[in-house]
Order: C-alpha cells, then sequence, then structure tokens
C-alpha cells in the first residue's frame, strides 16, 4: 500500500483565531496573524497522515492507491464517505467502479472498503497504483472532539507565552496535558 495522498486540505480549523484570541485574552489584533500561524501549526501536528493522530480532525479529500482488490483498508478515519473507486483494468485503461458494487465498512482496526453482496471485484492491471480510493474523511469543525480542540488550545497557548523552544519555566515542547487530552483520539497501528 502506497501512503495517501491528500486532494483536497480542509477548508477551516478546529478552532478560529477568535477562539484562541478568547483562549488567550487578548482583545487586540496585532498578533492575529501570529496565532492564525500557531493554529495551523498545531493542526498540522496532529493532522492527517503525517501527524501524530493518525486521523483526520476537519473534512478533507484524500485518494489511497493499492496494488489491487482485496483488503482495502483506508488508512485515516473518520471516513465520512467513499467520493469514487477508479482502477485499471486489464488492458492499463482507467475506469470508475459503479458504486453499486462496494460500501464501505468499520472495524476495530478502521475502516475498509469491502463488496455489497453478491458482487466480484473486477481483474486490475499490475501496478502499485492499480486501484485508487478517494474519500472524504474528519468531520466538521464544530464535529471534532472537545479534547482535540482543547489540546490545541494548549499548544497554541503554550506557543504563544514561550516564544523559544526553552524557557526558565517550561522545559517540555509541549504542555503534558494537550499529551493526555490527545491520548485517547491517536490511531495505533496493529
Amino acid at each position: 500500500m502506497l501512503a495517501p495522498v491528500r486532494t483536497a486540505a480542509p477548508a477551516s480549523t478546529p478552532i478560529s483565531v477568535a477562539e484562541a484570541k478568547s483562549h488567550l485574552r487578548i482583545d487586540i489584533s496585532d498578533d492575529d496573524g501570529l496565532i492564525e500561524a500557531y493554529i495551523a501549526a498545531a493542526v498540522d501536528h496532529l493532522d492527517g497522515w503525517s501527524g501524530i493522530l493518525g486521523r483526520a480532525l476537519v473534512t478533507q479529500s484524500w485518494r489511497q492507491d493499492f496494488a489491487g482488490f482485496g483488503c482495502l483498508r483506508l488508512p485515516l478515519g473518520p471516513v465520512a464517505s467513499i467520493t469514487e473507486i477508479k482502477y485499471f483494468d486489464d488492458d492499463n485503461v482507467q475506469q470508475t467502479l459503479a458504486n453499486t458494487v462496494y460500501t464501505h465498512l468499520s472495524d476495530a482496526l478502521g475502516t475498509y472498503v469491502a463488496l455489497k453482496p453478491d458482487q466480484v471485484w473486477p481483474s486490475s492491471y499490475s501496478r502499485p497504483d492499480a486501484v485508487s480510493i478517494t474519500y472524504a474523511a474528519g468531520s466538521a469543525a464544530a464535529d471534532v472532539p472537545p479534547a482535540l480542540k482543547a489540546a490545541i488550545f494548549l499548544m497554541v497557548g503554550n506557543w504563544y507565552a514561550n516564544r523559544e523552544t526553552t524557557t526558565e519555566t517550561a522545559m517540555t515542547e509541549l504542555p503534558i496535558g494537550a499529551y493526555a487530552l490527545m491520548s485517547p483520539y491517536r490511531r495505533i497501528g496493529v
């Protein structure tokens, strides 16, 4: 399985600059750009394939390529919908698989694409990207778990107050509370 590719970024972040300013107790706009950058950095640290949570926060589009049909596990969740499945047929011509053939299900390992009853996978050309699944993962910004929003607030607050790598009062990369808030939402590979 190849690494997933994000095809459309989220339209918003889990928290707004106004919410972060309220958390920081700031009522001037001088540092809005800096706060926005800290929010983006916190989200980048948590979100997507390269984020430490291994999940999508706010709805975004991803593509996962496979060498063929079979167990088609989607590495990022929560999966909202499957947009399309394309595959290269025996003649190496890209086709779109009808959505009447498949569905997506979840188990303890996450979401996967499976055949509907009485359906069969078509044959595919031998190549590492023979099957491509495009899907929406994440949720609306308002539906991001409160603990993850709180972790982002803590990270932004820490970076805003401590603009150096280490200070006399803060000798950790991130506030310990942020890790505690994130921990239940980390996707760990089995």
